[in-house]
């Protein structure tokens, strides 16, 4: 009868740092450690069924028998391995390439939507796992926050311009913010929200998508429809590194719609690069970092300026452990 070790059960395309460690059994003439993203078991069929317990076959995926041999092959890669994560704001432009790239990977990650209106929901597939929600209200972001294990905060304020510009005119256009959407209730109230009720049901991280220029009371985004919209998303970015929640806290510099994966990336503090032409970044490269985030032990606890060098000039970033161990600042 073979003997049996209980050992850590862990998916290999996920870092170490943040995997939610199952335990199952393995039969001891298997060679640890377990390195492979799915667990096999190799046992006498006598004795594969006290190995199989309720509380094991319940993560299983599937058990098939190989060859003529009386041995069982159990693929254990289970569903509890995988992290379980919300995007906010998943409707947004940022927001729904998140959740795509989560989606297309579905065997590290459990992707979960939030979005505010039905029309949404649909817009972005109306899977099972989208929920409808107001940020506003703590109590609707229950069932959506409920289970999750990583929540990523795309959720923003959105100046509307003025009707009747004329850009002939040589005048500049004039925004403003429906009612109850201003940055107040939605970037500072709506993301308070968030971050009570992710930390109420044991979140373990959470990944908050801001924005550059935060350092100046000045800066033109925060005259927006008198808004200050950068003045309370820094107050929630500083609500956020209290909390107590491990956190990533990425402050985009001016998103564009353009193919990621092809820049090389270049992070900053303190609104510095706001003085030099890394000024920009694509919206895919700024979601990649996001789901990056949650891999590397490195981008916990850390606050940073994002941009992206032009198209052509230095290599395209790969390495998002030294990435993120560029970063000395927690917020």
């Amino acid at each position: 009868m073979a003997t049996t070790t209980r050992v850590p059960f862990v998916s290999a395309t996920t870092s170490f740092h943040n995997q939610c460690h199952k335990f199952c059994l393995v039969a001891k003439s298997i060679t640890l450690p377990v390195s492979s993203s799915s667990l096999k078991l190799c046992c006498s069929s006598s004795y594969s069924s006290s190995l199989l317990s309720l509380s094991t076959q319940k993560n299983l995926k599937g058990v098939k028998r190989v060859g003529n041999r009386s041995s069982v092959v159990v693929v254990a890669m289970a569903e509890s391995s995988k992290s379980t994560v919300l995007v906010t704001g998943a409707a947004g432009r940022t927001g729904q390439i998140v959740y795509q790239k989560l989606k297309e990977r579905s065997e590290e990650y459990v992707a979960r939507g939030l979005v505010r209106t039905e029309e949404s929901k649909q817009k972005i597939g109306a899977a099972d796992g989208v929920f409808i929600g107001d940020i506003r209200d703590t109590e609707s972001l229950v069932p959506a926050i409920q289970g999750i294990d990583a929540l990523i905060i795309l959720t923003s304020a959105v100046p509307l311009m003025k009707p009747g510009f004329d850009p002939t005119a040589g005048k500049r256009p004039e925004f403003y913010f429906d009612d109850g959407a201003y940055p107040e209730q939605v970037d500072w109230i709506g993301q308070k929200n968030q971050i009570d009720a992710a930390k109420a049901a044991g979140v373990k991280q959470i990944v908050l998508v801001g924005s550059m220029g935060g350092t100046d009371l000045n800066h033109p985004l925060n005259s927006l429809g008198d808004g200050n919209i950068l003045v309370w998303k820094r107050k929630a970015e500083q609500y956020l590194a209290d909390s107590g929640i491990p956190y990533t806290i990425i402050r985009a510099g001016g998103l564009q719609d353009k193919e990621g994966g092809i820049r090389e990336l270049v992070i900053g503090k303190d609104d510095e690069l706001l003085k030099t032409d890394i000024r920009t970044i694509a919206r895919p490269d700024v979601a990649e970092v996001c789901i990056q985030a949650l891999n590397f032990e490195e981008a916990q606890f850390k606050a940073f300026d994002l941009a992206s060098k032009p198209e052509g000039t230095g290599s395209p970033t790969k390495d998002f452990k030294a990435l993120f161990s560029q970063i000395t600042t927690r917020f």
